[in-house]
């Protein structure tokens, strides 16, 4: 058995995660040789996974590729709009990629670079996580045995949650698209990535409505301060209020964005003094409704597969967790967060002859981002074998599998903003002449 040797571009929360959970249940498999981030502190925290290895260091991307090969994979978790340049100079390389989703905010450059993966035969594995979870593996399993016969139609949802909107779609990193990600590919390609798995057909055409219509600045609480430290009038009953920072929001939320130095020297944790000091001036400190976001708070999106298979997804911010519903000529399968506190199953299947239910209770071990139920872990534990399988295209999660997602979210977008149907072939077409 052959170690693996990794590097990274882009050392932030989901590579530490990634680097983290590798060291933890494969550490003999991988060897991490090289880190690239402009940040020391968090170069400094992989490097410590490392202990035994000499880790070699870059302030960035173009500096670690201008030197010879020096690993087998690199994983890129850099921000969403600086994917493309440093997966071209990797694939060039000569490296194979771990690339954090989504492939590109750009769905040309999602193109070139699968059609790059093919011509040099390298592996893409992209981080969709949800393929590599108990509970949606269970549900592939299900739908594969053929007890819920052919399916007809999907519906699926996503609760981004609270805290999750404020913090990273309202006042974060996401919550300028034109910097980022719309937030259908930055948040819900997993989603697309797995109708798309699930159906196991191609998406033809796609519509799509929704907007950003809550966190407004005409929706703001009179008096309230462009900062929550301000002395907001409605401070104490405020979901959103950034002074939660210091109570029950301060895990995972800020150890992402706070100062590492800080945290790392409180053990994991920062003074209120220091947190209020941070307020003052961080973009998480202000007010939900006087922030410059323009990320949809609410999206709704219309699939139409092949073998008229149909499927609807909804994005909402006022809800949290996700929920799947596949009605097949059998019967119904439902799973999610609602049936969970429903029925205290993860899965019913509701059978259409006999009106037997059937139920299944999901075990999920802890490991990486929690809310990722269980993804990190199953996305780590399968690496080695995906980036050791001889045929690219048979791993789980390729960069040739996850293009699909990204046209039907691309194709979404743009439903949503022109008011119209979307052809997904007429759309490749156009993006590759």
């Amino acid at each position: 058995m052959r170690t693996i040797k990794l590097a990274a571009i882009g050392c932030g929360n989901r590579t530490t995660v990634y680097a983290n959970l590798v060291k933890q249940i494969a550490g003999e498999k991988f060897k991490i040789t090289a880190l690239a981030d402009p940040v020391k502190e968090r170069r400094d925290e992989i490097a410590g996974y490392e202990k035994t290895a000499e880790i070699r260091h870059f302030d960035s991307a173009d500096e670690f590729l201008k030197q010879e090969k020096m690993a087998d994979a690199v994983i890129i978790g850099t921000q969403d709009d600086y994917h493309f340049n440093p997966a071209m100079g990797a694939l060039k390389k000569g490296y194979d990629i771990i690339l954090e989703k989504p492939i590109s905010n750009n769905l040309e450059e999602v193109l070139i670079l699968d059609r790059t993966a093919r011509e040099l035969n390298r592996k893409v594995i992209v981080c969709h996580v949800l393929r590599y979870t108990p509970f949606y593996n269970k549900v592939k399993e299900v739908i594969e045995s053929g007890l819920i016969g052919e399916i007809v139609t999907v519906n699926a949802s996503e609760g981004v949650g609270t805290w999750h909107m404020a913090h990273s779609f309202v006042r974060g990193k996401w919550a300028d698209t034109e910097k980022s990600s719309p937030m259908i590919l930055a948040k819900s390609c997993h989603d697309m990535d797995i109708l798309s798995w699930l159906v196991q057909k191609k998406c033809l055409a796609v519509s799509s409505f929704g907007g950003l219509e809550f966190f407004r600045e005409q929706n703001a609480p009179p008096n309230a301060p462009f900062r929550c430290i301000d002395g907001c009038p409605v401070a104490e009953s405020c979901q959103y209020n950034a002074l939660l920072y210091m109570n029950e929001q301060r895990v995972p939320w800020l150890s992402v964005v706070f100062d590492p130095e800080s945290m790392k020297k409180n053990q994991g944790g920062a003074s209120d003094d220091e947190i209020r000091k941070w307020l003052e001036t961080s973009p998480w400190g202000r007010c939900v409704y006087h922030c410059d976001n323009n990320a949809v708070d609410h999206q709704v999106v219309t699939m139409s597969f092949e073998d008229g298979i149909t499927a609807t997804f909804t994005m909402t911010a006022f809800d949290e967790g996700r929920n799947i519903e596949i009605c097949g000529t059998k019967g119904t399968l439902k799973g999610g967060t609602y049936t969970q506190k429903i029925t205290s199953h993860d899965l019913v299947f509701y059978d259409n002859r006999y009106g037997k239910i059937t139920t299944w209770d999901i075990e999920v071990e802890s490991g990486g981002n929690d809310s990722h139920v269980g993804g990190d872990l199953g996305f780590v534990s399968m690496l080695y074998e995906e980036l050791t399988a001889e045929d690219p295209s048979l791993m789980r999660s390729s960069i040739h599998e996850s293009v699909e997602s990204h046209v039907m979210a691309w194709g979404a977008e743009i439903s949503r903003k022109e008011n119209r149907v979307v052809e997904l072939k007429e759309l490749v077409k156009k993006m590759e002449l």
